[in-house]
């Protein structure tokens, strides 16, 4: 841009500092403001005009904290093939949460959002919210779980389940109702996830309102099996749980991981256990995301994703941009996911600019 003498302009851009190449140090400083980040930029001498080059580098391969535009929240995200799927919740207020959205990538830096894939007219059950998305592939076929209704006692809702040929959809209602419906062990029948057991078992991990149970899949994802002792649910719910479980399995250990606090609050954290055993016990170890002053607040509700070809690790959550009012006010982010030599997971430094380009 030119500017006159004594001119100064603001420059605000949706990519992160990172990304720009070239600003003259001179007469340009940066500062974050809304989540964007923002370049003054001017001249105090008579004897300019001053130039300032405000370039973007394709080249620079790291990304950028929120990964993509929007409020979402209670990301799933998984590889398939060399691609990352990310699902999230539409962070509306309730009764707006009337459909879902997911976004692929194959480097974690550009991502294409698939609109619609999956809405309330396609799940005739679901007259409320549906959120909280859960994912896998089996047999060629794309399965989406989710939560719907905001289920109470004696209500109709809970988790269903929805299949696609596609993993951007369009995802179809398989059953035509709730997997799951009512309350078992004071567990509210949200925020599922699904994952393969070393033996091939399928379990489903969910519950808010406190509570966590385990349920076992039939192969067509279309019932529950008891387990052997003629059970459908076991409670495993960790101290301190309220919601959000994942599992995620790695050197023959159990990582079981669930949020912590209220989801509209600074105090909103993931905490974890290691386990034997997918049944547990499930003692806590510690927490390992949380607000940063600096960064983010109400950091919660994540998954974990590896890339095969590097086998390094990363965690995504949602979390609230620094300065939100509203609860619903909260952005996707990706982050790397260390774990020291003992197999504990390091407390995870959240950032603005995220995680470099990665091959999967």
């Amino acid at each position: 841009m030119d500017l006159a003498p004594g001119e100064t302009r603001s420059v605000s851009v949706d990519i992160p500092f990172s990304y720009l190449a070239y600003y003259d140090e001179e007469t340009a400083s940066e500062c974050i403001l809304d989540g964007k980040y923002v370049f003054s930029v001017g001249s105090s001498s008579a004897d300019l005009p001053h130039k300032v080059a405000v370039k973007y580098d394709s080249a620079t391969d790291i990304g950028g904290n929120p990964c993509f535009p929007g409020w979402y929240a209670d990301p799933e995200g998984i590889v398939y093939g060399d691609t990352v799927f990310i699902y999230p919740t539409r962070s509306l207020p309730f009764k707006e949460q009337t459909a879902m959205d997911c976004f692929s990538t194959t480097d974690l830096i550009h991502w294409t959002k698939h609109e619609n894939i999956i809405s309330t007219e396609d799940v005739k059950w679901a007259c409320g919210a549906m959120w909280a998305p859960a994912v896998l592939e089996k047999d060629g076929k794309y399965y989406l779980f989710f939560g719907a209704n905001d289920v109470h006692e004696g209500e109709i809702g809970g988790i269903g389940v929805a299949v696609s040929d596609k993993p951007a959809g369009p995802f179809k209602d398989l059953l035509g109702r709730p997997l799951i419906n009512e309350i078992v062990n004071e567990a509210q029948p949200i925020d599922q996830f699904v994952f393969k057991d070393k033996d091939g078992s399928y379990y489903m991990y969910y519950g808010g309102w406190g509570h966590c149970n385990m349920v076992r899949l039939a192969d067509d994802f279309k019932s529950l099996v008891p387990f052997p002792d003629g059970s459908l649910y076991k409670e495993v719910t960790p101290k301190d749980y309220t919601e959000g479980p994942f599992m995620l399995v790695k050197d023959g250990k159990y990582y079981f991981m669930w949020s912590e606090g209220d989801w509209t609050k600074d105090d909103y954290r993931v905490a974890y256990a290691i386990a034997d055993s997918p049944f547990g016990p499930f003692e806590r170890v510690g927490t390992i995301l949380e607000s940063d002053p600096e960064i983010g607040t109400g950091a919660g509700h994540h998954s974990v994703i590896r890339s095969p070809k590097t086998d390094k690790y990363y965690i995504v959550y949602h979390r609230h941009p620094l300065g939100a009012t509203d609860g619903n006010d909260r952005v996707i982010c990706v982050d790397e996911l260390h774990f020291d030599s003992n197999g504990r997971i390091r407390p995870v430094k959240m950032t603005f600019t995220g995680v470099p380009a990665t091959k999967f």
